[in-house]
């Protein structure tokens, strides 16, 4: 650092985020000077804080304390308590991967400053605004100097919406960076043998996003078709919203009792990766685990009616289902019995979410447009 100043920071304040920038992170080492703020959106170890342990991240120079709270309040928060720290530190740039509440409330609070904001996972559209997250993003893309799209979708996307060809980079996907920088230590943990599974025969379902786990109708449906599916073993680390919400409509307990479901605390970043890859077939809401199983050639049934990863859907790896426990039990089928031919075309396509440079692209464009 020159003094007082900071030359560039990156903020994030979720797991998701986290897992997004690590490769940048690592890619700047010795070329950017790029400081970390946390804005604390996830507070728990489980949610962030092993995520800096298990990627060897360097502390964070500020934690902002956000914590839990509507979006609004969060959002709120966010640009107020970093708009003090930006203006007192005055940074060139301001780095926002994602689009959770913790990216809007940093990109409108460099934004407001003058300071320039790049976008990491810039372009990337559901067409779904009941998805907040389609919200956020679009927002920070219109907000931003640098747009970084992670596909050529994403930038045809950002195109559409008339922002200008020369703040687009098209340059892949930070995830997948970090995913084949951690393959090998995945592929050689001990999860599997810990969790007693074997690969191909068994499930792994994540489940976290307002619209399924607040609803109390959505919810038990969801659980439901998942009773229902004894043919499959199941795996399901439980977020704590969810178990909360599971345990609010007396859902948690016949989860329990089902002999094929196994709920578990959340895993970390790398036992996860392995639990993926092995692993017949997912059920999730989540974007990145989306991604994640795409990359893996593991099979992907997506509980939400839209997705901003439509290369996964188009290359025929995962399902649109929503809540509806007829279609999730006709995807379980399908793709139960078609699991090793998905996996095999997956594996073979060309990945059009970048070659795995993603980070190092990112890296010199901010290093030039610094200078």
């Amino acid at each position: 650092m020159r003094g007082s100043r900071l030359e560039a920071v990156l903020v994030v304040g979720t797991r998701p985020q986290i897992i997004k920038s690590a490769p940048i992170v690592k890619a700047a080492a010795g070329k950017l000077d790029l400081s970390i703020i946390n804005t604390g959106q996830h507070y728990d170890y489980e949610m962030s804080k092993i995520f800096f342990s298990e990627f060897d991240l360097p502390n964070p120079i500020a934690d902002l304390g956000v914590g839990s709270g509507s979006p609004s309040e969060q959002i709120a928060a966010v640009i107020i308590r970093l708009e003090r720290l930006l203006a007192s530190r005055r940074p060139r740039l301001v780095v926002v991967p994602g689009d959770t509440n913790s990216a809007l409330g940093s990109a409108i609070a460099g934004v407001k400053l003058n300071i320039p904001v790049a976008h990491v996972e810039a372009g990337a559209r559901s067409y779904d605004f009941d998805l907040p997250e389609e919200v956020n993003r679009r927002l920070i893309d219109h907000c931003s100097a640098v747009a970084f799209a992670p596909s050529a979708n994403c930038g045809s996307n950002l195109v559409k919406e008339g922002i200008e060809k020369k703040r687009i980079r098209v340059v892949g996907d930070t995830m997948f960076d970090g995913l084949l920088a951690n393959l090998t230590s995945a592929r050689t943990g001990g999860a599997l043998r810990r969790l007693g599974l074997e690969p191909q025969t068994y499930a792994f379902v994540t489940l976290h996003r307002n619209h399924n786990v607040d609803d109390e109708d959505n919810l038990r449906s969801i659980v439901k078709a998942l009773i229902r599916a004894q043919e499959l073993r199941i795996l399901f680390p439980v977020h704590p919203r969810t178990k909360a919400r599971l345990r609010q409509f007396s859902l948690l307990e016949r989860l329990a009792r089902a002999e094929h479901i196994t709920l578990t605390q959340p895993f970390g970043y790398i036992e996860t990766i392995q639990i993926v890859e092995n692993a017949r077939l997912v059920l999730t809401d989540s974007g990145g685990l989306q991604k994640e199983a795409f990359w893996l050639g593991t099979p992907c049934i997506t509980l939400r009616d839209s997705t901003e990863w439509v290369e996964t859907i188009r290359a025929g790896g995962n399902m649109l289902v929503g809540h509806d426990t007829k279609k999730i039990e006709r995807a379980i089928r399908r793709f139960n019995l078609d699991s090793q031919k998905v996996r095999t075309r997956l594996r073979n396509m060309r990945n059009p979410f970048g070659n795995g440079k993603a980070s190092q692209k990112i890296v010199k464009i901010l290093g030039e447009s610094q200078r």
